[in-house]
């Protein structure tokens, strides 16, 4: 097994990262995350809980109320039809969450279906499972969203589960009801899994988010997949969670969750419940930001980029994944990534983050992605220099 990580790729993210941090005043446009401060009731929580000494251990699985909360959550605003809180586990953040759905479902030689562009790691995960991910094509002229004809066609005897990320990154896609009904339907009649991201259910733009999770028939084969990381601005604080119905599964789950945590950080814990006991309010205060910032931003891409990057406001979450002008060349000289080159050519000349569409999958190849999810002065700086670079 050690061997075999070798060949799991590290994103390209990290790497982005590396070159952010020898820039001087730079644009962190490449971070998938929110420039808001986490609301006063996360933070309340967090300086009671210290005070209160909760820092202890706890239940694996999570903090017996704040589990219960996730359960109500997910019944009373995702429809899913969770039986209790003992079907909930609390992760740290969102990706974990996915390790343990991959590890507790998958066999080695699994095929997983995975959208193309997707978040890097989705597929690394699979393939630390040994399973092996299969890209269905997301497609611009339908406003990212899938053939669901075509990923049928892709299903084999192999084919385990697909991956369902709704709102999506890094394309800002939003699938419909009926792309939802159509693909639970695909599931149900091969038999086959859905993991379900749900990361950006907050972040709905255009459209209404639907979790599969939610429709007859598939919360059984569905592992729903959370996090309180960008609605509650605390990527940092680092909590997550899955509902699985299924008690093999489910079991497994708990398993891994208690071999590589023990159980998620108590002060975390805490700081969740504080979010999801709480007002509401800062949900519609973020959304209500990042509209206009989504406004802004893409008019600035249109009005700046000298035709040089284009693309549609996004349906959803809060990135611009921009095409890059087929045959432009970057004055650094000769990339074949036509994404690597604009990337660097933007970290490089006019310090605004980015990353290369290609890190994404080979359909984000000619693609490169930016946050707009930052202040408004940051999101005004990165423009003016864009405007300089491609005019």
């Amino acid at each position: 097994m050690a061997a075999f990580l070798d060949s799991v790729p590290i994103s390209g993210i990290i790497r982005i990262r590396d070159m952010m941090y020898t820039v001087d005043k730079p644009f962190r446009l490449d971070q998938g995350d929110v420039v808001f401060d986490a609301p006063d009731t996360v933070k309340d929580a967090i300086i009671k809980a210290v005070h209160e000494n909760r820092t202890h251990y706890l239940p694996t699985t999570g903090v017996p109320h704040l589990l219960a909360l996730m359960a109500d959550k997910l019944k009373s605003k995702n429809k899913v039809p969770v039986g209790g809180p003992e079907e909930v586990m609390v992760t740290t953040g969102g990706i974990h969450g996915q390790f343990l759905a991959c590890q507790a479902l998958l066999e080695p030689g699994d095929e997983v279906l995975v959208p193309d562009p997707c978040w890097p790691p989705t597929a690394s995960i699979i393939q630390t499972s040994q399973a092996v991910p299969v890209h269905y094509a997301l497609y611009e002229d339908r406003q990212w969203r899938p053939d669901v004809a075509e990923i049928a066609s892709k299903i084999t005897p192999k084919t385990k589960a697909i991956v369902v990320t709704t709102p999506h990154n890094p394309t800002g896609g939003v699938l419909t009801r009926k792309d939802i009904e159509d693909i639970a339907a695909l599931a149900i009649e091969k038999n086959i899994w859905v993991l379900a991201d749900e990361a950006y259910e907050d972040f709905v733009w255009e459209g209404t988010h639907v979790s599969i999770a939610s429709l007859p028939g598939m919360y059984e084969r569905t592992i729903p997949m959370h996090t309180l990381s960008k609605s509650y601005a605390i990527t940092g604080v680092r909590v997550g969670y899955i509902a699985v119905k299924d008690k093999t599964i489910r079991s497994r789950a708990q398993k891994l969750l208690l071999y590589t945590a023990t159980n998620v950080s108590s002060i975390a814990q805490y700081a969740a419940i504080g979010a999801l006991e709480g007002s509401q309010q800062c949900l519609e205060t973020f959304r209500t930001g990042l509209l206009e910032r989504r406004a802004m931003f893409f008019k600035g891409i249109r009005d700046k980029s000298n035709g040089v990057l284009t693309g549609e406001a996004s349906a959803g979450a809060f990135y611009a994944f921009l095409k890059i002008k087929p045959g432009w060349k970057s004055p650094l000289g000769a990339n074949p990534s036509l994404s690597w080159a604009m990337t660097e050519y933007l970290i490089k000349e006019g310090r605004v983050g980015c990353i290369p569409g290609a890190d994404f999958g080979p359909r984000g190849e000619g693609y490169v992605r930016l946050c707009y999810a930052r202040g408004t002065e940051e999101l005004k700086g990165a423009l003016e220099q864009i405007g300089k670079l491609l005019s």
